[in-house]
Order: C-alpha cells, then sequence, then structure tokens
C-alpha cells in the first residue's frame, strides 16, 4: 500500500491544527520543549523528522544549526510544512508504516518521531526502518501520550492495549494505540534501542499564564512521556 492509499488522519485538519499547535499548551509550552531539551544540541547534525506534521519542530532544528529532513503521512500536513519552511526544505510525503528505501543505512544522526508513535500500527516496521537508517549509537527521541494518562481517559484495566478513538474539535477523529509502559519498553529494545533517558513531561513556566488551566492540570498529573533511545551496536 502507497502512502496516498493509506487514509491520513489529519487530511482536512492541518491547517487548523498547524495553527493550534504554534500556540498551544500541549504542544508549545509541553511536547516541544521537552522534545527539544532530549534532543540537545543538534549543529552539524542530520536529523530526521518522523511524522513533521506542520514543520514546527523542523523550523526549531533548522533555527539550531541541524540539516533537518522531515516526512509525514498527510499530504496536507507537508503542505503545510513546506509553507513554513520555504521550497528548499527537505519535506517529503510518507507513511512511517512503510520502509525508508530512499534513505541509506547509517546516514541519520538523530532522529525525531514527536507524538506520532501511537498512530502507527506496524510499530515493529516502524522502528526497524528508524534504526536502520541512524548511524551506529544515533539517537531516537520518541514523545507519546502517557499511559497513565490513556488508561484515565480510556478507562478499562490499565493493562490493556487496544486502539483507542476519540473525537477531537472540528470533528477531527483522532485513532491511536494506547497501551502499558512495559509494552513500548519491549517495543524499543527489541527493535534494537537502549533506553538513554525517560522524561515524564512537566509543564514550562510560561505555560501557567498563558494557559493556567492546563498548567494546574498537567503539574499535578502526566500527559505525554519522553524516551531518548541510543542505537545499540553489535560486539
Amino acid at each position: 500500500m502507497q502512502p496516498s492509499d493509506r487514509p491520513a488522519a489529519y487530511d482536512g485538519f492541518a491547517e487548523t491544527f498547524a495553527r493550534e499547535a504554534a500556540v498551544s499548551a500541549y504542544n508549545a509550552f509541553y511536547d516541544r520543549p521537552t522534545v527539544l531539551a532530549l534532543l540537545g544540541d543538534v549543529r552539524g547534525r542530520r536529523v530526521l523528522d518522523a511524522g513533521c506534521g506542520p514543520g514546527l519542530y523542523m523550523a526549531e532544528l533548522i533555527t539550531r544549526g541541524a540539516e533537518a529532513i522531515g516526512f509525514d503521512q498527510s499530504a496536507d500536513m507537508v503542505h503545510q510544512a513546506r509553507s513554513r519552511l520555504g521550497p528548499s526544505a527537505q519535506i517529503r510525503q510518507h507513511d512511517l508504516e512503510d520502509r525508508l528505501a530512499w534513505l541509506p543505512d547509517s546516514t541519520i544522526d538523530i532522529a525525531l518521531a514527536a507524538l506520532v508513535i501511537h498512530y502507527v500500527h506496524d510499530r515493529a516496521t516502524a522502528l526497524g526502518e528508524l534504526f536502520r537508517v541512524l548511524r551506529p549509537q544515533g539517537r531516537l527521541v520518541v514523545s507519546t501520550s502517557h499511559p497513565t494518562a490513556d488508561w484515565i481517559a480510556d478507562g478499562g484495566s490499565y493493562f490493556d492495549a487496544r486502539q483507542v478513538e476519540e473525537t477531537w474539535s472540528h470533528g477531527m477523529v483522532h485513532r491511536y494505540w494506547r497501551q502499558p509502559l512495559q509494552r513500548w519498553i519491549e517495543e524499543f529494545t527489541t527493535a534494537g534501542f537502549a533506553i538513554e533517558q525517560l522524561v515524564e513531561h512537566r509543564p514550562t513556566p510560561a505555560m501557567a499564564h498563558e494557559h493556567p488551566a492546563d498548567y494546574a492540570r498537567l503539574s499535578r498529573e502526566p500527559g505525554f512521556i519522553a524516551f531518548r533511545l541510543m542505537k545499540r551496536t553489535p560486539p
């Protein structure tokens, strides 16, 4: 199946999402600061943004001196990213569940999968391809919804692993995978990664002024979780 044959969740909603994500509590004051801190110094590094959305993370990476490459399943998101970053930006439409045949082995210093892995059904293939294109001891930074937050929102047993469907603002249907923390870690390590750092997001102080209700909630309960993974090299 080609990327264009598989329905993309954000097609038709990309412009609205891009506008909101630029200033929203969960994106601008929660995930982006956490993820960018985990990425560290990216100057001169070749960074792959897997599921780049409207290019908000890529814009930061380029500003910080990285050679940024991005892709997204949604044609609308790719359009938003190209509009934001200009025609010379390295962005293409591609589905994370498909092989990254256009990237050779061991050519990426750092990969980023921000708030996208929970949309992917075939995570073994996706993680395996990110592992393949990373250089030895390269890093992959992944952020996703916190398993505890998913459990509180969805109910049932914390240990359930299943697809969840929610309807967001503007009528967008949001389908994502929920599973306990142990399952996420098993998938990362099975793909060949070692966990270098695990971070449970905390809101930035600026959120208290811009989004006080979200700040109060996220200061006492988790919303997202992030991992910095290192590509293990065989002995």
